[in-house]
């Protein structure tokens, strides 16, 4: 916080002092300014974010148009979610045992190898609907191999109490990917084909790779006195007396997190919100349904807790100054169910919006503290696993969500299902905090696991 010092001089007008308040309402951009690798890093992700997004779109098109199939289309999400949470832990072990600018340096060269080779099929006119599937499987086992060493970079980059604004800044890279990338692909398919989607994307992850190539050697546990104590012991990798790192094990990653409620806690929470209340299936048949539209509506649906979180992570300079995380993150959690169980009653579509981009909001910020608390009461030597159950958890949520609130929503009412779906998440919610009652007085200045 600035301090403005006293001075003698009635007349001085006190405008100056309330500039600071009106800052902490956007974006606190500190993180940017303090760390040159960490501005390298976030730049270079959210332009791949964005050509990662086009290409996503480009494919579910182009299968499409190759099979005449929604079928075919759901598939790309499933060859996609499979290696994803598969590789996710694997991936979390590897960014704990090696150097995790290589892992993150070499995973994004894949990436940006095979948006080539789609690029590559596309101008050959190489029409196999199994090429497609198999270059989208083997982009999110890359995809599971980067995140977990790049989200476990951060903390190496950064001051504890930078973390909030980091994760707030990470937030709207991927919210501007979603909302913009997706209009982009299209708007690039249209005019010029699926190949022109793929080259600019390859071209995109270059950021990436630049980023990567400039950062220092991370090496696991070369990082000091920070939570050396608690890594070696949870962690084993260190041989007494030698130093020497052995394979860090995926299982002791799950044995470490067993231990620690706090950790288990952004898990459970966000597995509420993602499993119970996740209507995003359901948008099709409540676009017609309740309010008489088409695909465009059924869009405009879909985007709104895209839009919600873009805002949120705009106006998210007050969140460096909570320390409660714990607390916050059942609020958050909460409010997304309130809002998805409101959206479920409501029958006028702008009120609808509304609400869907309150939720946003609100997954947003639950999203900044959960991954704030997950890189703070982690020891070094097990961000990289913690991390890639992060990525399990997120990418396996929200399509196990799909599926429970499609299979209730055909076999009752798609009211019962959003409206249902919110008011558990609550209570989901409201009886793990009474279990768990000191994850509510967690305080980010003596973080605990």
């Amino acid at each position: 916080m600035d301090v403005v010092p006293d001075v003698p001089d009635a007349d001085v007008p006190a405008a100056p002092a309330a500039a600071p308040e009106r800052r902490r309402l956007f974006a606190d951009l500190t993180p940017l300014r303090t760390s040159v690798d960490y501005r390298r890093l976030w730049v270079g992700n959210t332009i791949s974010w964005i050509g990662q997004a086009m290409t996503s779109l480009a494919v579910s098109l182009q299968v499409y148009d190759m099979t005449g199939s929604s079928f075919a289309v759901g598939l790309v999400g499933l060859f996609t979610l499979v290696p994803l949470v598969v590789f996710g832990l694997y991936g979390g072990a590897v960014a704990d045992t090696v150097d995790r600018r290589k892992v993150g340096l070499y995973s994004a060269v894949g990436l940006c190898a095979l948006s080539v080779a789609l690029a590559g099929g596309a101008l050959l006119d190489y029409a196999h609907v199994w090429f497609l599937y198999a270059v989208v499987a083997l982009q999110a086992v890359c995809a599971a191999l980067n995140a977990p060493a790049r989200a476990s970079m951060i903390p190496r980059l950064l001051p504890a109490e930078q973390l909030p604004a980091a994760n707030a800044l990470n937030s709207l890279t991927m919210t501007t990917g979603i909302t913009v990338g997706p209009m982009l692909g299209g708007l690039l398919v249209g005019l010029w084909g699926y190949q022109s989607a793929y080259l600019i994307d390859a071209v995109a992850f270059t950021a990436a790779l630049y980023a990567m190539w400039r950062l220092p050697a991370m090496r696991p546990g070369d990082d000091g006195a920070k939570g050396d104590d608690a890594g070696g012991e949870a962690d084993g990798g260190a041989e007494a007396g030698g130093g020497k790192r052995r394979r860090a094990s995926v299982l002791d990653g799950l044995r470490f997190l067993a231990t620690r409620p706090n950790l288990r806690m952004t898990f459970f929470t966000d597995l509420c919100a993602m499993v119970l209340a996740h209507p995003r299936s359901l948008f099709p048949a409540v676009a017609v349904v309740w309010y008489g539209g088409d695909a465009k509506t059924a869009g405009l649906l879909a985007a709104a807790p895209a839009v919600g979180a873009l805002l949120g992570g705009v106006f998210s300079g007050w969140q460096g100054r909570v320390r409660r995380h714990g607390l916050m993150i059942v609020v958050s959690v909460a409010a997304w169910g309130t809002a998805i169980a409101v959206f479920g009653l409501t029958r006028n579509l702008w009120l609808g919006v509304f609400f869907l981009a309150v939720a946003g909001c609100s997954d947003m910020i639950s999203m900044v503290f959960r991954n704030t608390m997950l890189q703070a009461a982690t020891p070094d030597a097990m961000r990289g696993r913690l991390q890639g159950v992060f990525i399990v958890v997120v990418a396996g949520g929200p399509r196990l969500g799909d599926f429970l609130a499609g299979a209730v929503g055909q076999a009752v009412s798609p009211r019962v299902a959003i409206v249902g779906g919110g008011v558990a998440c609550v209570l989901a919610v409201a009886l793990l905090t009474a279990r768990w009652r000191a994850f509510l007085r967690y305080d980010a200045r003596s973080p605990e696991a």
